[in-house]
């Protein structure tokens, strides 16, 4: 199995890169979830609360996960968590202008950004594997100059699976057409490397800027 730094492929050379989106390429995501609560006036652990409550009162699942699938619409996303935080703090926020909140709190990760713009110049071939939402999607490749750099985007909100489920990386394979020795996946979730590791991908899971690039670049040397 291949760890986060260690080439895979047989001549020694990975042939593609596949980053995440949120929390690699931008800021981390905490940053949407502080502001979430900010503007709807909730505690910090309300809405862990509220999304466990939508669990409860519906298959079990997290209602998110479903979001990202494609499973549900934001519209319905919001309606069960509004139902959540009833049932979890006793009160029902409007949640007015949710991904706008989101976004607005997030940046460019300007360091990880030009790695890999230098890494398509390069000559690797460029992938983008992100979990998402469908109705996102004019919000956030506003951000990035995604078309610029990856010559594919793999969204779990369009294609029905999601990360660390294994039918997207396999998805994401079969579209590059490439076997996974030949990848080196970044992601700031473990769980999602260690996914990916589990199918043969180099993998290196982003904690900080220098870290990560450092890690990518000994993955590729």
């Amino acid at each position: 199995m291949a760890e986060s730094g260690a080439s895979t492929v047989g001549n020694g050379r990975i042939e593609a890169v596949v980053s995440d989106f949120g929390g690699v390429l931008t800021t981390p995501l905490m940053n949407s979830f502080l502001a979430l609560q900010d503007a709807h006036g909730v505690g910090p652990e309300d809405f862990g609360k509220a999304m466990r409550a939508a669990e409860s009162a519906g298959d079990g699942e997290n209602p998110l996960f479903k979001l990202e699938r494609g499973d549900i619409t934001e519209p319905q996303f919001l309606e069960i968590l509004r139902d959540g935080f009833e049932a979890a703090v006793g009160h029902r926020p409007e949640l007015h202008r949710f991904r706008e909140v989101f976004f607005q709190a997030l940046d460019p990760n300007e360091p990880m950004i030009e790695l890999m713009r230098e890494l398509k110049i390069s000559g690797r071939r460029m992938a983008m594997l992100t979990n998402n939402v469908q109705e996102w999607e004019p919000l956030w490749r506003t951000m990035l100059p995604v078309d610029e750099i990856f010559e594919m985007v793999i969204d779990s909100g369009y294609v029905g699976y999601r990360k660390p489920e294994k039918q997207i990386y396999e998805i994401t394979l079969e579209r590059l057409g490439l076997p996974a020795e030949a990848c080196l996946f970044v992601d700031d979730m473990e769980l999602n490397c260690e996914a990916a590791r589990e199918l043969g991908f180099t993998a290196v899971q982003y904690r900080d800027a220098d870290q990560a690039i450092a890690d990518v670049r000994a993955a590729l040397a």
